[in-house]
Parts: structure tokens; C-alpha cells; sequence
């Protein structure tokens, strides 16, 4: 777009500002609890869409089986309001996540087709040769050339990726890794002694989350690590007598072949120009994320 005539008078009009609420760190949006979330769409329009032409909650969790019962119910009634205050609905993209009802991953291997049981079991063989280990984020990461190793591999995760969220920066990893005190788990891959992968995970209200992933390629296909490190996973939240394993939001065609179900959320975008926000309810399609999994969610919304 640079060499296009006079983008410099219409590039501005692609990059409005924007008032976003939700955060790319977390699950779901971290809305207020404690305020009504019938009137809470309203207050923000007045407020943040009168402060910028566009308007984001992201992530609104939609009967998510990952919540309660009364979250769930404040969730519903907050996106039920979001549609009354004029926001559009956009479908967000599938959380991937496991529940953990099964004694070992062998078990978990049962239930799979035997097309893909076999697969993975070909693919779970590259660990003989590599070096397993769940690492404490803390003193551990002490070393800044391991930091930054950890994080020249997250940028090629990011290079490589067709979807992008935001790019973190060193700063936030090195923070992440050597927090001793926030119970972070560090499951790090090694060929001959090299680091050629890591995956950081939190324990969290009987869950596994996992949040951040670091690869060396061309090392990480060659020893299939997105499926040895999915079956590791599993395998301890099995161990440690967890209730899930909450896989994030990527890759969602991949994890539906290892075995993941998903749930999903919707974003509410409010538009003050009142004819974009008609394109956008006209154009809504374009702009939805996965379908992989998918149940109505219209009709669930409606509910």
C-alpha cells in the first residue's frame, strides 16, 4: 500500500482509533463483576464510543464450560445488552480445550479414530530422543542468554504463523520467566542438549493452561513437537489430577485432529458512524474466525 497514490490522505481511514476492552493475555475479557451487565454496554458506548470511532469488547465468553453457572448467566445477559445498545456480534475465534475424564493418555488414545491414534503414536516415537523437562519459571531463567534464546524461538512461532495477535516483546518474557511467585511451568524440549522448544503453562483452579510456545524449525517438525507437546500435556494434567486442559485459541484444524473440543466467543463491536456499523452487520461473515467444531451460535445467543 505505501507506493499507492495518495495513501498517505486514506491509510488513516484503515487505521481508526480504537477503545478495546478484553486483553490478548487471557482467556476471556476481564469484565466487572460486580457491575450490571445489562447497563454496562450502554455506559461504555456513551462513554469510550464517544471518545473513538470504534469500540471493542473482545472475548465474551458464550456458554463456555469452562465457567460457572452464574458467569455463564452474566456473560448471556452482557451480550444480550451489547445487542440491544447497537454493538455488532462477531464470532471469535475456538478455544481449544480438553477434559480430563480419562486415567491415561493411552485412554485418551482409545477414543480416537484409529487413523489418528496411529498417527500420533508415530509421531509420540521422536521422544526417545529428545530431553523432557517441566522447568519453574523463576531462577531458572535467571540467565539472560537463556531468555533470549526462549525468545528468538517464540518469534519464529510468530513468523510462521498465518493468524497474529499481538507481538509480545522481550520485556514481557523476560518478566513471565523469571517470576518465581506466579506458578509458572516451563515444559522445555532438547535435542543433544539443545533447546530446540519450550511451552509455558499455568496452573490454574484445577486447569492447565496453556499460555506461550517457543519452536526452533526446521528441529521442531522434524521431532513433531506440536504433538509430542500436546500428549505431554495431557499426560500431566492427568497425573497431577487435573479437571482440563485449556489449549488456546491457534491452530484450531490441528487440535480438532488430536482430539481437542472447543468453545467459542464473540466479540461486540460498536461502530459510532452509523452507516459503517450497517456494512458491518451486512458484511459480518468476512469477518468471523473458525468454524472448526462449530454448533449454532446464533441460535445459542438467541436462547
Amino acid at each position: 500500500m505505501a507506493g499507492w497514490p495518495l495513501q498517505r490522505l486514506w491509510r488513516r481511514w484503515l487505521r481508526p482509533r480504537t477503545s478495546f476492552v478484553g486483553s490478548t493475555v487471557s482467556e476471556y475479557a476481564w469484565l466487572p463483576r460486580a457491575a450490571d451487565p445489562a447497563q454496562l454496554p450502554g455506559q461504555w458506548r456513551a462513554q469510550l464510543g464517544r471518545e473513538r470511532p470504534l469500540l471493542i469488547v473482545k472475548d465474551i465468553p458464550q456458554h463456555s464450560p469452562l465457567l460457572d453457572a452464574t458467569d455463564n448467566a452474566w456473560a448471556h445477559m452482557f451480550l444480550q445488552a451489547c445487542e440491544r445498545s447497537g454493538y455488532v456480534l462477531l464470532r471469535g475465534q475456538a478455544l481449544a480445550w480438553v477434559p480430563i475424564d480419562f486415567a491415561s493418555t493411552d485412554e485418551y488414545l482409545a477414543r480416537l479414530s484409529r487413523g489418528r491414534r496411529r498417527n500420533i503414536r508415530r509421531k509420540l516415537r521422536s521422544r526417545a530422543d529428545l530431553q523432557i523437562e517441566a522447568v519453574p519459571t523463576g531462577a531458572a531463567f535467571a540467565d539472560p542468554a537463556l531468555r533470549a534464546h526462549c525468545y528468538a524461538l517464540y518469534l519464529q512461532v510468530y513468523a510462521q504463523s498465518e493468524v497474529h495477535f499481538d507481538l509480545l516483546s522481550e520485556a514481557f518474557f523476560d518478566a513471565l520467566l523469571t517470576d518465581a511467585d506466579a506458578g509458572g511451568l516451563v515444559f522445555t524440549y532438547r535435542h543433544q542438549g539443545r533447546l530446540i522448544g519450550w511451552n509455558l503453562c499455568y496452573v490454574h483452579d484445577g486447569r492447565l493452561l496453556d499460555k506461550y510456545i517457543g519452536l526452533h524449525y526446521p528441529d521442531a517438525r522434524e521431532h513433531n513437537l506440536y504433538a509430542l507437546s500436546w500428549m505431554h500435556n495431557l499426560d500431566y494434567a492427568c497425573r497431577h489430577g487435573l479437571r482440563a486442559y485449556v489449549a488456546g485459541w491457534t491452530d484450531p484444524e490441528v487440535k480438532a485432529q488430536l482430539g481437542a473440543s472447543f468453545t467459542y466467543t464473540w466479540h461486540a463491536v460498536y461502530l459510532r458512524n452509523p452507516l459503517l456499523r450497517i456494512a458491518l452487520r451486512r458484511l459480518r461473515p468476512l469477518f468471523e474466525a473458525d468454524d472448526v467444531g462449530l454448533a449454532d451460535t446464533d441460535a445459542d445467543l438467541a436462547q
